[in-house]
This record gives structure tokens, C-alpha cells and sequence, in this order.
């Protein structure tokens, strides 16, 4: 079974913010939707690590989640800047449960086997975290990223770490992420955020021996990413 990825869909069922009104994101929801059951099979899984859903809340974004479960393979999500409906882990389980989303998980301080890896992630935050506010998220991302790393290790699997956040740039570096990527030996990290110009930026390559990749639905041209398989 294969691994795909897929970050920053940014789904608005729910609400009115379609991305549409931007260039390059005419009728995405129909591209993801078309490439997607191309690609992925009932068996496969796609990690979607980040702003998922304009949504405010769980009402707001269910109809969002619910696009998705109904999209083929099991899907593994992470939190994004933009998905403010996010809550809880209990409070999520909830939501799903009674919502019946079957195919659905969600990446939070935990970590999930699928085939040959491992998946773990977090969030992550900001290159330049120097207000004391910013430097306190920064470190509680760290100490999630550490204890989803944990638990990636002790499924007996490779680490792949998944993040909303870049890491790195061609010209920044979030030091404290990196860092702990490095001192556990993780071999590829996957991000999102970056779009449009922005993503010209972005690190595609290998450094401190951790091969790093841009995974924005955009700059995949809205099709899932191959990950493993």
C-alpha cells in the first residue's frame, strides 16, 4: 500500500473563503478531488498536515472533514496556522465519532504506524520566534515534535516527520526544529505553508543529512506526493 501527502488544501464547504480568487488555485478543489482518486487506493493513506479548513469551528468545518473521509484511503491530518476549528485531542475524537469519519486521524503529541514508517509531526511555528510569546509556542512545538518523535520510535519504524511550518528556507532557519530533527537521527521531513512567490524560497534538498521537501497543495499542482511505497 502506498503513502501520499498532501499539505494546505484549505477547504471551505463550510464557509465562504474559497482560494479560487487567487492565481493558480482556479477549481482546485475539483484538481485534488480528480488527482487524488487517480492516485490513492481504499488502502493507501495521505497525510494532510495543515490548514485543512477555513473553518472557525467544528460546525464550520465538518462539511470539510467530511469531503475528505469521503475521499479514498485513510487520511492522517496535523494542525495548520489557519485551522482554528482544531481543539483538543479528546475534543476532536469527538467530533469524529459522532460525525462518523471513519477514515479519518489526527496527528496530535502521538504517532501512527503505516507500512515501512512511521508518521509524526507537529505544527511547528515561526523562523524568527524572538518575542517571549513566540519563543514560548516555538519550544512547546519543539517539546511536541520530541514526544511525536518518541512515539514514532517506539512503533519500531523510520521517523518520517511531517510539519505545517517550514523548518528552513533558502535564507532561514528555525534552529530549535532543526535541531531536534538532527539529534534524532530523522531522515525526511515534509512541510507546507509556503505558496505562490513565497515558495521560491523554500529548501528542497538535503542538509544535516535530513532530506526536506515543500508538499503545499499548490506547488504539487494539487496532487498528492508520493511519499512510500
Amino acid at each position: 500500500m502506498s503513502i501520499y501527502a498532501i499539505a494546505d488544501v484549505h477547504l471551505s464547504f463550510g464557509t465562504d473563503k474559497p482560494m479560487d480568487v487567487f492565481y493558480g488555485w482556479e477549481d482546485y478543489v475539483q484538481k485534488i478531488e480528480n488527482n487524488w482518486k487517480k492516485l490513492v487506493s481504499e488502502g493507501d493513506t495521505v497525510i494532510v498536515p495543515g490548514d485543512i479548513s477555513w473553518g472557525i469551528n467544528y460546525a464550520e468545518a465538518l462539511p470539510d472533514l467530511q469531503w475528505l473521509d469521503a475521499l479514498p484511503g485513510k487520511k492522517i491530518l496535523l494542525k495548520g496556522n489557519h485551522d482554528l476549528w482544531w481543539d483538543t485531542m479528546s475534543k476532536n475524537e469527538r467530533v469524529k465519532e459522532q460525525a462518523q469519519l471513519r477514515s479519518i486521524q489526527f496527528l496530535f503529541n502521538n504517532a501512527y504506524a503505516c507500512e515501512n514508517i512511521a508518521v509524526c509531526g507537529t505544527r511547528s511555528w515561526f523562523f524568527d520566534a524572538e518575542k517571549s510569546a513566540d519563543k514560548k509556542v516555538l519550544l512547546r512545538e519543539v517539546g511536541r515534535l520530541q514526544r511525536s518523535i518518541d512515539a514514532a520510535k517506539a512503533l519500531g519504524k523510520e521517523p518520517v516527520v511531517f510539519l505545517h511550518y517550514p523548518p528552513l528556507s533558502l535564507a532561514e532557519e528555525c534552529e530549535e526544529i532543526t535541531h531536534c530533527l538532527a539529534e534524532n537521527g530523522i531522515r525526511r521531513c515534509y512541510y507546507g505553508h509556503m505558496h505562490g512567490k513565497a515558495a521560491i524560497a523554500a529548501f528542497n534538498g538535503e542538509k544535516y543529512g535530513i532530506h526536506f521537501k515543500l508538499i503545499s497543495a499548490d506547488t504539487l499542482g494539487f496532487c498528492p506526493y508520493l511519499i512510500e511505497k
